[in-house]
């Protein structure tokens, strides 16, 4: 067969968690496999200006999005925080995401960018709300890029950076899982990356957002597998 390509064959489930009607008859059962040298672990937006309670918030606003806050303090975040710790150990590659302008008046950004209200993204670099949180800050020569967009793909060189560096997988976390989260698995899955979506290290605005966006991907743009499962397979 001298010069064929060989076609990479992708399980179709892992799991039967969050299986969408589309899936619920394939019985293609597979194994989480990771080899380290080709996988990275990309972190979206985990941003101080949305994970962290905003001071002299109105009550109203406050209690509506407490259960997310709730949720980023005691499973998300430390989720992402053990993953980040087994990629430091075993020195596989690692990139952080952010939203952040390039321009004064926010110009350069995408258009789902330039709404109003939740979707008013304009933070400059230097700005506090758009650095990654404290708990998760990029180490060393750790990757981050800065993106415009949802899509980390899109937005950024990080698929070109990716294919130099000899990733086909990729690991994904942050948020939100139905919008920035999924905008990019489903970049990376277009390019043919190889994507695990962490469905406990990620979260949206609701859990029943979350939940449905997870259903949505699974088993065609993603495996989504918990942080215990992909830790085990490191």
């Amino acid at each position: 067969m001298c010069g064929r390509a060989v076609e990479r064959r992708i399980t179709m489930r892992v799991n039967d968690r969050h299986l969408s009607f589309y899936y619920e008859p394939d019985n293609d059962m597979g194994e989480i496999k990771i080899d380290p040298a080709k996988t990275a672990l990309l972190i979206v937006d985990m941003q101080n200006g949305s994970l962290v309670r905003p001071e002299n918030d109105d009550k109203e606003h406050a209690e509506r999005w407490e259960p997310f806050y709730k949720k980023i303090d005691e499973v998300v975040l430390p989720c992402n925080k053990r993953i980040l710790e087994a990629f430091r150990e075993k020195k596989m590659n690692i990139v952080f995401a952010k939203v952040i302008s390039h321009k004064n008046d926010g110009s350069d950004r995408s258009l789902d960018h330039k709404g109003t209200g939740f979707n008013a993204l304009h933070v400059m670099e230097g700005d506090w709300r758009g650095e990654i949180v404290p708990e998760l800050a990029p180490q060393g020569y750790e990757l981050v890029v800065r993106k415009t967009t949802d899509s980390v793909i899109t937005g950024t060189n990080l698929r070109l950076l990716l294919n130099n560096m000899g990733i086909d997988t990729v690991v994904v976390t942050g948020i939100f899982t139905d919008q920035c989260v999924s905008g990019t698995v489903r970049s990376l899955a277009d390019e043919s990356f190889k994507v695990w979506l962490i469905e406990d290290a990620c979260m949206a605005a609701t859990e029943r957002i979350h939940n449905n966006e997870l259903e949505i991907l699974n088993n065609i743009y993603c495996h989504v597998v918990n942080t215990d499962e992909i830790l085990a397979a490191l």
